[in-house]
């Protein structure tokens, strides 16, 4: 028996369909099949402080609270999935090539320190201790350490290996009867009216040898912002480009603005295979934080999660899954998905 319908077989709606499962609710999961979600192109950074921006304390509070609940759902997940979900704690450092990056980073690191998160700023010998291979032509750094990461689609395939037969691959052009749980991501705003939009990322994965980071690495690098997400396999996930644009092209100019970027910070970068270049588009809002509530009557949305869909995860499916079963908390209160009409 199908009690809630979740519309939407991406990260966020396969979290949520799992916590209601949990809760002994039926479930069935509509889903367009397929990797077309953003998840697919996702590095995985769990950087509750990397995401940090001014002027949006009520995200980072929903941010720190998920990244609070990301060991209990990795270890809960990969227990009852078996599968390895890439889950990393090691921290993050952030670099800057310029002096003129040096001082961006440093008004974001005090920034960030006001709002009680952890940033130690170190010097170039130190940050090279840490993470050998970057450039000697880095002036500063920091080390966050409760920035993390995960490997997006090992834990999008432990989500459809406990859920099994709940997903069914179905493409849907209106909302079902009964309480729906609408988290499609850029397909929310055809369902519901909502104003979430496309935002082109372009993202890279580049094989070599293993070992060669140590850290997920945070590069200001001539005014541009470049991340290197290391595997324990050797891969290397290089990101992230942000149009305001909905088409797939990949183009030569994004995938040299990235390599560059890379390899000004870490050279070795430059003798890794390119194994793939993919597009995929962020679901954003005018304000770029979640739309996370009730829409109207049966209606409950969980979608527009912009950049931070991975870190999340976790929260927004117990929040969601909370508000199904008749308990709202405060935490929504600053994403209702009405605060647009």
């Amino acid at each position: 028996m199908t009690d809630v319908t979740v519309v939407g077989g991406g990260i966020i709606g396969l979290a949520v369909a799992w916590r209601l499962v949990q809760r002994g609710i039926g479930v069935a999961v509509l889903d367009g099949g397929g990797d077309e979600g953003a998840w697919y192109a996702a590095a995985g950074m769990l950087a509750p402080a990397g995401e940090t921006a001014f002027g949006q304390e009520p995200l980072q509070e929903l941010m720190l609270e998920s990244a609070r609940r990301w060991p209990s759902f990795a270890a809960e997940l990969a227990a009852e999935s078996g599968h390895d979900l890439g889950f990393e704690t090691t921290g993050a450092v952030d670099v800057a090539l310029t002096p003129d990056d040096l001082a961006e980073a440093r008004r974001l690191w005090a920034y960030r320190e006001q709002r009680d998160l952890k940033v130690r700023p170190m010097p170039p010998s130190e940050l090279r201790d840490l993470e050998p291979a970057l450039s000697p032509r880095v002036r500063g750094g920091a080390f966050v350490p409760d920035d993390w990461q995960v490997d997006p689609r090992r834990v999008v395939a432990a989500l459809r290996a406990v859920l099994g037969p709940v997903v069914t691959s179905r493409r849907v052009t209106s909302l079902p009867p009964g309480v729906t749980v609408v988290a499609a991501g850029l397909g929310t705003a055809e369902l519901t009216g909502l104003p979430v939009r496309p935002v082109k990322g372009l993202v890279l994965r580049l094989r070599g040898e293993p070992g060669v980071l140590r850290h997920v690495v945070n590069g200001y690098v001539d005014g541009r912002h470049v991340y290197l997400v290391p595997r324990a396999d050797g891969e290397v996930v290089v990101g992230a480009t942000q149009e305001e644009r909905a088409d797939f092209t990949v183009t030569a100019g994004s995938v040299l603005e990235l390599l560059r970027s890379a390899t000004d910070l870490v050279p070795e970068l430059a003798e890794f295979e390119l194994t793939e270049t993919v597009v995929r588009h962020r679901p954003s809002t005018p304000d770029n934080a979640p739309l996370l509530g009730r829409l109207g009557g049966d209606v409950i949305v969980a979608a527009g999660h912009h950049r931070n869909g991975v870190l999340l995860a976790p929260v927004t499916a117990d929040l969601i899954a909370g508000l199904v079963t008749g308990r709202s908390d405060p935490l929504l209160e600053a994403f209702t998905p009405g605060r647009f009409a």
